[in-house]
């Protein structure tokens, strides 16, 4: 491989990163909205070694050394170089290019049927809810509630969750779903709250769902089931960072 063709790699590297990071919200498909100014960093350095690379003079490879009776010999016993790039190495170029290209598939149902659950944060106490109705929560405090209130503040209570349907196995019911990044998609976990009361919407439709806790176990206590039964459910367009799980946004009309 060329010297110029060899510093295509870290030059389309760098100008993917630069592009998905400063012109488009592509790079929260990746990582969490903090560390856009590392993947910012990256790109330009990536993109000044090619610079560096190229404009530096090739120094002169040693073809040959002297033996110990001063005739020359070369490098490979054979007298053959074999110095060449494998050509599986233009493979590399694909997934740099790529960032350019073309765009990342979003994570869905089907990463969070395989995702690890988040654990739910033992709460020392909870704040008295607002008189809101619905009332908006997010499915990491609706789970909360659900299952560490002993003030059972939710129960009776309309809620509004928002979040991407995920299939719940054979029996046809779903989840409304969140991914939460960690770091980045890598670690990716989920939070779901079980939805009855509605036929399942397709996989991965997003969705603002109002309801009211669906009895099952002991509500405040660990034995509560995470789950709604639905009074209503609407349409919405995809936040632009699906990996939070963050207040509903308001249903489109």
């Amino acid at each position: 491989m060329k010297r110029a063709v060899q510093n295509l790699l870290p030059a389309l590297t760098g100008a993917g990163l630069l592009h998905t990071a400063l012109f488009t919200d592509l790079y929260l498909r990746y990582v969490k909205a903090g560390l856009r100014p590392l993947l910012i960093g990256s790109g330009a350095v990536l993109l000044l070694l090619a610079l560096t690379t190229a404009v530096t003079p090739a120094g002169r490879r040693p073809a040959e050394h002297a033996d110990d009776h001063g005739h020359g010999h070369a490098d490979d016993h054979h007298g053959h170089d074999h110095t060449g790039t494998p050509r599986v190495a233009w493979l590399l170029l694909l997934p740099a290019l790529s960032m350019l290209c073309f765009a990342p598939p979003a994570l869905g149902a089907y990463t969070a049927a395989r995702a690890n659950d988040k654990p739910v944060t033992v709460q020392r106490g909870f704040a008295p809810l607002p008189a809101t109705s619905p009332l908006p929560l997010t499915l990491t405090e609706f789970t909360e509630r659900v299952r560490q209130d002993r003030g059972l503040a939710i129960e009776g209570r309309t809620v509004r969750l928002t979040g991407f349907v995920t299939p719940a196995g054979r029996d046809g019911g779903w989840y409304l779903t969140r991914i939460v990044f960690s770091c980045c998609a890598a670690d990716s976990q989920t939070v779901r709250v079980r939805v009855y009361g509605r036929p399942a919407p397709p996989a991965d439709t997003w969705l603002a769902v109002t309801g009211t806790w669906h009895p099952h176990g002991t509500l405040g206590t660990a034995t509560a089931q995470a789950a709604l039964d639905v009074r209503d459910a609407r349409p919405i367009a995809p936040p632009v960072n699906a990996y939070t799980d963050d207040l509903p946004l308001t249903p489109s009309s």
